[in-house]
This record gives C-alpha cells, sequence and structure tokens, in this order.
C-alpha cells in the first residue's frame, strides 16, 4: 500500500511507528533515506521490515539506526532500484553476480531478473562482459569465454592434443584457461628499539596490508576479504594499487595467494629511522616492505 507523502508521519506513533526519514546501517555503510522508498515494493524484505509495528524487532546499532548486515557497498543500487525501479549501473559493472545475489536476500525477483546473465539461442553466455564476475565464472564458462572474447590459439579439437581445453574434462579446462599475471603485497611496519640491546624492541602490528595488480586477479585470489571501498568501480581487466585487505596477517595473504597457484618471484624493503626521544637513545624504525608474486 502506497503512503502519501502528507500522512502525518513526521513522529513516530502507535500506528505508525516509523519517521518519515530513516538512517541505516548497512554493513557499516551508513543511509539515509525516506520510509516511503523502503516499502516502494510490496513483498520485498524491506517492506516487511518497515511495515511491521513492533518495532524493537529490528536490529539496531549503537546510535539506533536501523542495522543490516548485508554489503554496504552494493546496498546503494538495491536502494536506488528501491527508489524508481530502475537499474542503472556504472560503465564495466564488475560485481553484477554479487548483486544479483543482495537482490535475491532483499525479496526483488524483478532486479533479480534484470541482473540475470542474458543467454543466446546456442544456451551460452551473450558478448556483454558486465553479466557476470569473470573470476566467478564456472571453469567451463569461463573457458568459452576466453575462447570467444580472446582469440586465444589453442589447438583444434580434430587434433585431439592433450592441452586442448575442448576436449580436455572440465578440470582441465579450468587450469588451461587460468589467468598468468602479478599480485603485488605492500605494507608498512614500525618498531621501536632500546639501546641496551634488540629484546627491548617493541613492534606494532601491521596496519594494512596494500594489494596491487589486476582487479580480476586480486579479486580472485582474496574474494570477499579484499577490500575495494577506495576504489569501487574498477574494471576488471584494469589495474589498481588502492586496495587492502580486511586482514593484518601476511601468512594468510601468502596461504591465499599460494592456493591460487602463485609463486613470490621478487622482495623488497626500505627502512627509516628517527629518535623517539630527545633525552634517550630509543629510536623508531619504519619500513615498507613489498613482495611480489606471478603466477603462469
Amino acid at each position: 500500500m502506497a503512503l502519501a507523502d502528507d500522512a502525518g508521519c513526521a513522529k513516530p506513533s502507535e500506528d505508525f511507528p516509523f519517521p518519515e526519514i530513516i538512517e541505516l546501517n548497512v554493513g557499516g555503510q551508513v543511509y539515509i533515506t525516506r520510509h516511503p522508498t523502503l516499502v516502494s515494493v510490496p513483498g520485498s524484505l524491506l517492506w516487511e521490515m518497515f511495515t511491521q509495528k513492533n518495532v524493537r524487532s529490528l536490529a539496531r546499532d549503537s546510535k539506533g539506526r536501523f542495522f543490516v548486515d548485508r554489503d554496504g557497498f552494493l546496498f546503494r543500487y538495491i536502494l536506488d532500484y528501491m527508489r524508481d525501479q530502475q537499474l542503472v549501473l556504472p560503465d564495466h559493472f564488475p560485481e553484477r553476480s554479487r548483486l544479483q545475489r543482495e537482490a535475491e536476500y532483499f525479496m526483488l525477483p524483478e532486479l533479480v531478473k534484470m541482473l540475470a546473465p542474458k543467454l543466446s539461442k546456442q544456451n551460452s553466455l551473450g558478448d556483454d562482459p558486465c553479466q557476470s564476475d569473470p573470476e566467478e565464472l564456472s571453469p567451463n564458462t569461463d573457458a568459452t569465454r576466453n575462447l570467444t572474447s580472446t582469440g586465444a590459439a589453442l589447438p583444434s579439437a580434430a587434433t585431439g592434443g592433450p592441452g586442448s581445453a575442448v576436449t580436455g574434462g572440465a578440470g582441465a579446462a579450468g587450469t588451461d584457461v587460468r589467468r598468468a599475471g602479478f599480485i603485488t603485497i605492500g605494507y608498512r611496519g614500525s618498531y621501536t628499539l632500546g639501546r641496551d640491546s634488540q629484546t627491548d624492541a617493541k613492534f606494532r602490528r601491521v596496519a594494512r596490508i596494500m594489494v596491487c595488480g589486476k582487479t580480476s586477479l586480486a579479486k580472485e585470489v582474496f574474494g570477499d576479504t579484499l577490500n575495494e571501498s577506495r576504489d569501487p568501480d574498477r574494471p576488471p581487466e584494469r589495474y589498481t594499487s588502492r586496495y587492502y585487505l580486511k586482514f593484518t596477517f601476511l601468512e594468510q595473504a601468502f596461504d591465499k595467494l599460494a592456493d591460487a597457484g602463485f609463486h613470490m618471484v621478487a622482495c623488497n624493503s626500505t627502512g627509516t629511522c628517527a629518535f623517539a626521544h630527545d633525552q634517550t637513545d630509543d629510536r623508531i624504525w619504519t619500513s615498507y616492505t613489498e613482495y611480489v608474486f606471478y603466477r603462469e
């Protein structure tokens, strides 16, 4: 049921427990919108949440905002769709399949249809590069798209060669078309060293692990542990140096790279020293280290 703008909902009441302006905390991202926007699609999850009379059953954060534990970045497109039931995405949008998953969660069937990959008459994916994330496709589909879009020189099926991704099984195809490339991991560290011995050293934790390389490779390796908030709309085939990881353990990053078939090929580090106090010999060492990984 549509709500009139002059329904007198500026203040909550027993009949209308929600205010006109509502603040949402979605995965740590704060959104401010009108109540009619949230209930504009009957039957959706947001409609169910904000048409009930028991407001206390809804989760809130420490500042009293309604809390939804979903992807805060992708919710902006959910909210845009709720405003006018239209879908507008940036060019080369790399998160289409993830946005489709969010649309399914928020129970928006029409939006799910808009985001669904289009199928050709041959029951294969179309030529639209934004139908789905390249790194999230199945091995067979990934092989098909690489063969059709990049024109890779693979052996003909008639030759029956062992390197043919067409004649091989699904696992073989997934191995043959795996992207080659570099990923660089960088981090800054610091510690205070006393004048007596190295046992006086006080280490500080790694504040942030940076990721440099092609967007599609970074997402393939690190998945949901990759923080893309500083460069959210980067196309899959472009390079970035602004991503960082949501965890701060270098060994965890190395494990993920090793599982994806990457090997370390280079490492370099720089360091600077400064005195912590004028009256003591304590010194603060600050270093920046990069590890370069490559997959053939």
